[in-house]
């Protein structure tokens, strides 16, 4: 798939997206980073075919899209009919997307009306849907965002299950990046630019700990283990597991004195 001078603005603004040339190929998840009101979404909406671009060309489309807006909307429908009506849309047996949701941790009545779910689970419902597609093109917008840690991580595994995809993801988490074969590329002015690869920095987290600090250190998680002298403790974890590492810190009596996020650092 291949976007060629893309260009798009809305009424009365300037260009959102400005000459935007991008290549997609199964295998080769695009992460698209950039700040607040960049045009990452309308980006992702042009990629999806959700969006005419105002000018430039967009070929080589898959013929089925998994598409996962930000925010997903409500629906009236509940979780289970609206998810095998998309399963019927994107030509998926019945109950695909509801497998996938059961494996993001979907714990709500799937006979609830959309509408009434939480933010966070009604992005699961909007995760599975997309996610669902396999073969096809899957476009996610910030879908880390809203989830709790345990789905957050059950996510990274479903998408690095399948490697072959061709995936598009808009994220500001640095989850994404951690993809396999993912190139990352910046959103700014208009621009699109391929970012310099980099080996996440991490969190350093400090600890007093209740007790020998490498005694603790033995029953954590593994981490990359800075200091451990008396009951002071500090370690790097990476970025993704950074939540869970400490939640099962804090479970074992420790106290944290610092958390920290390491800059990233040029591959």
């Amino acid at each position: 798939m291949k976007l060629r001078g893309v260009r798009h603005r809305f009424r009365g603004t300037g260009w959102v997206l400005d000459g935007v040339d991008l290549r997609i190929e199964p295998g080769r998840p695009v992460v698209v980073t950039g700040g607040n009101g960049s045009g990452k979404s309308t980006l992702l909406r042009v990629v999806a075919g959700v969006l005419r671009p105002t000018g430039g060309t967009v070929g080589g489309r898959p013929g089925v899209t998994g598409y996962l807006p930000t925010p997903f909307p409500d629906s009236r429908l509940s979780t289970r009919r609206l998810t095998e009506h998309l399963d019927a849309v994107h030509g998926l047996r019945r109950g695909a997307a509801l497998d996938v949701l059961d494996r993001l941790g979907f714990d709500a009545d799937p006979d609830r009306p959309v509408a009434d779910l939480s933010a966070g689970t009604r992005t699961k419902v909007g995760l599975a849907q997309a996610v669902a597609v396999r073969e096809g093109l899957v476009v996610l917008d910030e879908p880390w965002t809203a989830l709790d840690d345990e789905a957050a991580a059950a996510l990274d595994v479903v998408l690095a299950e399948e490697p072959a995809r061709t995936l598009v993801v808009a994220d500001h988490s640095g989850r994404a990046t951690t993809l396999p074969g993912a190139l990352t590329y910046r959103l700014a002015d208009g621009a699109l630019t391929r970012s310099r690869p980099c080996r996440p920095g991490g969190t350093r987290i400090e600890l007093s700990c209740r007790g020998p600090a490498a005694a603790v250190a033995a029953a954590l998680p593994s981490a990359a283990v800075g200091c451990c002298e008396g009951e002071r403790l500090v370690v790097t974890v990476d970025v993704p597991g950074a939540d869970r590492w400490l939640a099962a810190a804090l479970a074992a009596g420790c106290s944290v004195i610092d958390v920290t996020r390491l800059p990233e650092r040029s591959a």
